[in-house]
């Protein structure tokens, strides 16, 4: 699906950026043109879609039509059971 300004305008550009889990075994890097790339501990790109923020809510839609949700509170995204963080650098 082509990316158009509409869904570039629904980036919170404040979550762009690397969110990983604790273990560092999930990496979600959300993009700041709307497209994120999901690494499981060796196997980058696992998954990748692109992602529309409403608020603080993030939905996800990966490249095989998947669709998943998650929330970010006080700087944590909470998605699917896991809690990321913010990558530090």
């Amino acid at each position: 699906m082509k990316e158009n300004q509409n869904q570039k305008k629904l980036v919170n550009q404040s979550y762009v950026g690397m969110w990983v889990t604790e273990d560092g075994y999930i990496r979600h890097n959300l993009l700041p043109n709307g497209r994120y790339d999901e690494a499981r501990g060796r196997k980058e790109s696992a998954y990748t879609g692109r992602y529309s923020m409403e608020g603080n809510h993030i939905y996800y839609v990966d490249d095989t039509g998947f669709t998943a949700d998650g929330e970010f509170r006080d700087d944590v995204l909470y998605h699917a059971g896991m809690i990321l963080y913010r990558e530090k650098n």
